[in-house]
């Protein structure tokens, strides 16, 4: 009895049990979908232990999707309990669960997926290559992260969910404070998915510097491969310093050492400061493929160059060093002195520098373009002013003295989410309809896609802005309730009215992928958007292979100098193709680790033994395999070529 004792869910409600009976039941249908219909054949040899790069980011888009929804309803419950004074909705501790998983899930494994996902399907069809460096290892990165995802969303319906915030402060995270394993499974979650984004950072800087096709020189790469190339430098140079600092509170928690203590020797400002040296970088991790995503769609739907190239890739190097630069302001009331907050304060303002100068750089590329408002472009421009009132407020934060103020209340949570949203959201969801054709072969529908454009940019307005005043007049965060005399209820209440809107956007975009499934036409030619880089020189969707022939580029925009200026793409004659085999090690490996991780939470030390075992005996099986690959003809290829209508074909 004692033993099923820890797995219980502290401070259980009717709304968790609700939850966990949706949950089950909706488990139950997918397997009975997937017998009834035979697909777990299909499922398994074409996708679970694929190694195709498009796939795998087909896979870590719709994991983020998923993620997004569940982050989602998270917000809407935050907004509801607050919407009105003194309400019961959700209680103390359950609030406080709600609005860490929430933070947790839309950055770890909402946003960080999403990117990933984009990174993994474009770059190296951005570049000329049929695959990463390491494809396997891509595979194994997928996999941790969706083991992580798991087992952290999984806390909600056994032994309960972390609660300390999504920064997880100590000591709040200490088993003083948090006696339940909710931090233990952050701790793991977190720790596993961080191995695979690690390894996913070293596969694309390997697989850009020596995997680029003939003639694309450093500076003829597009922008989006640009950004993607710093943003992999920043993750492998940050996300070791939180792998050792989540080391380090798994040990204070499970082990009995002291080092994020506030007594015998530790420090809990260590924690702080380990976690924003990681955790600032990992803002840019998010907002530089962003910004390769927008440089790609408004110089395609200017029909203009990109103005300033060398100037985009000068101030993204720049970012990428100074974000290493600014953690301290995340604590300017924590006890520096005035000399350390100022020297932080002069750092975090200069970072706005070179974001300033791709705003102007975006500005200048429309200038005198012919602008097409497609649904990517919409999302590209509302991206501008809306993130723009996000930097600003992020200089005013910025102001040692006056964050005495801002800080801790529900304005830096209106900035926080005033850059995140238009700079990450805004992008992620511009790149996955601009890129749609690429990965499905049909278009989504635009006039649904723009019905969720305005509703989220609307929803997003009304949800965030009254957060700013709020948050003068003294509005706390992380506060799960107030009092009728603080007068905060008419302003909260709009902001939950604004959340409903963008819950109805969500659905939208995904009513949206089934419409266009159901009623787009397939042919949709190979360059629907008269669009610019060398991706889109493949078919719709693009073959397995990427590429028939190895594509010989000029320029950064390979694909319209060809179209334009007559340039040869693929002068060679279409041969045979050497492509890596499929692998179930990846998936069993992941498996291996998610029952590490869930034993360690509950500190089930046989099943930890158990689990490191099999993840030892995975990696030496690893070690002596032989995958030969396999050989695609080139009869296959042509018929392939001459099915899907691509451009790939013999000159």
């Amino acid at each position: 009895m004692e033993f099923f004792e820890r797995f219980a869910i502290p401070n259980a409600s009717p709304l968790i049990y609700a939850s966990m009976v949706a949950i089950g039941l909706t488990v139950v249908a997918i397997v009975i979908g997937l017998t009834y219909f035979k697909k777990w054949g299909y499922l398994w040899k074409e996708w679970l232990t694929t190694v195709d790069h498009k796939r795998i980011g087909i896979m870590y888009i719709i994991s983020a999707l998923l993620m997004l929804f569940r982050g989602g309803v998270d917000a809407v419950m935050m907004r509801l309990q607050t919407a009105v004074p003194d309400n019961s909705f959700l209680d103390a501790q359950h609030y406080n669960e709600v609005f860490t998983t929430h933070g947790v899930v839309m950055i770890m494994f909402m946003a960080m997926a999403f990117i990933i996902g984009m990174m993994n399907f474009v770059v190296p069809l951005q570049i000329g290559a049929r695959d990463v460096a390491f494809p396997r290892l891509n595979a194994i990165s997928f996999w941790l992260y969706f083991t992580g995802a798991m087992l952290f969303n999984i806390s909600f319906v056994i032994g309960g969910s972390p609660d300390a915030g999504w920064t997880n402060y100590f000591p709040l995270a200490g088993t003083d404070f948090s006696e339940t394993v909710g931090i233990n499974y952050y701790m793991w979650a977190l720790q596993i998915s961080g191995i695979g984004t690690l390894m996913t950072g070293i596969n694309f800087i390997v697989t850009i510097i020596k995997m680029r096709a003939p003639g694309m020189k450093l500076m003829k790469m597009p922008m989006f491969t640009w950004a993607s190339l710093i943003t992999n430098a920043i993750i492998v140079f940050a996300f070791p310093v939180l792998t050792i600092a989540l080391l380090m509170g798994t040990f204070d928690r499970q082990f009995g050492t002291h080092f994020f203590a506030s007594t015998n020797g530790g420090m809990d400002m260590l924690w702080a400061n380990l976690f924003w040296v990681w955790g600032h970088p990992e803002v840019y991790i998010l907002i530089l493929p962003a910004f390769g995503v927008y440089s790609e769609v408004i110089s395609t739907f200017s029909g203009r160059n990109l103005y300033g190239y060398k100037s985009m890739v000068a101030s993204m190097v720049l970012i990428s060093f100074m974000s290493f630069l600014v953690w301290v302001h995340h604590f300017f009331t924590m006890g520096h002195g005035a000399l350390v907050n100022g020297i932080f304060s002069i750092t975090t303002m200069a970072i706005a520098v070179p974001t300033g100068i791709k705003i102007f750089n975006w500005l200048l590329t429309m200038w005198k373009g012919k602008i097409r408002f497609t649904v990517p472009m919409l999302y590209s421009v509302g991206f501008i002013p809306l993130f723009t009132i996000g930097g600003v407020t992020g200089v005013m934060l910025a102001i040692a003295s006056a964050d005495y103020q801002y800080h801790n209340t529900m304005f830096l949570v209106a900035h926080f989410h005033n850059v995140i949203i238009p700079g990450v959201v805004f992008a992620m969801l511009a790149g996955l309809t601009y890129w749609w054709p690429k990965m499905f072969g049909f278009m989504l529908n635009e006039r649904i896609g723009k019905w969720g454009f305005w509703f989220l940019s609307i929803g997003f307005c009304l949800a965030f802005f009254p957060m700013y005043i709020t948050g003068l007049d003294g509005q706390a965060r992380r506060m799960y309730t107030y009092s009728a005399e603080t007068g905060f209820g008419p302003l909260n209440m709009v902001s939950f009215i604004g959340a409903g809107l963008m819950a109805i956007a969500f659905i939208l975009i995904v009513y949206n992928v089934y419409y266009s499934f159901r009623h787009s036409p397939r042919n949709v030619g190979q360059d629907p958007w008269n669009a610019r880089s060398l991706e889109w020189a493949t078919p719709n969707p693009v073959p397995h292979y990427n590429f028939a022939v190895d594509p010989v580029v000029n320029s950064s925009e390979a694909f319209w100098d060809a179209k334009k200026n007559g340039h040869v793409l693929f002068p060679e004659k279409i041969k045979k193709i050497h492509m890596p085999n499929n692998s179930g090690l990846p998936i069993i490996l992941a498996g291996f680790f998610f029952i590490f991780g869930f034993s360690f939470v509950f500190s089930i030390w046989v099943g930890v033994i158990i689990a490191a075992l099999g993840i030892i005996g995975c990696l030496a099986y690893r070690s002596f395999e032989k995958d030969p690959g396999h050989y695609i003809s080139r009869e296959e290829i042509l018929e392939t070529e001459k099915k899907l209508g691509g451009a790939s074909n013999e000159n």
